[in-house]
């Protein structure tokens, strides 16, 4: 009798847990429309992810751009959480940019944008 009330539990708990875990939804872009030369915004919007252990690199071209910005984690009534990265950058013909996302204990996801007129 112990041991079905036990995986009761168990299963219970692991329900509890498992359902609170949201993967982040992901989205790349400019702040403005692309223009070959110009100064523009390249950002990162992770949105929509529980629980709020999070880690956002920005790249561009294969590097990452150490001097990206990252905003204050926010969340919503629900607990889920967003956050954005973003770096200001002169766009050039040929350009990718890679945002990466880990999350929790998953593995790297790669998120691209390239230049694109």
């Amino acid at each position: 009798m112990k041991v079905p009330a036990f995986l009761l539990v168990l299963a219970a708990v692991y329900w509890v847990v498992d359902s609170k875990f949201s993967p982040p939804k992901v989205h790349v872009y400019s702040a403005n429309p692309a223009m070959f030369g110009e100064q523009n915004m390249v950002i990162c919007h992770v949105s929509e992810f529980h629980p709020p252990d999070i880690h956002i690199k920005l790249f561009k071209n294969g590097k990452e751009i150490k001097e990206a910005v990252l905003t204050d984690l926010s969340f919503k009534k629900n607990w889920h959480f967003h956050l954005t990265k973003h770096v200001e950058t002169t766009l050039v013909q040929g350009d990718k940019f890679m945002c990466e996302v880990i999350h929790g204990t998953s593995a790297s996801k790669y998120f691209d944008w390239e230049v694109n007129m």
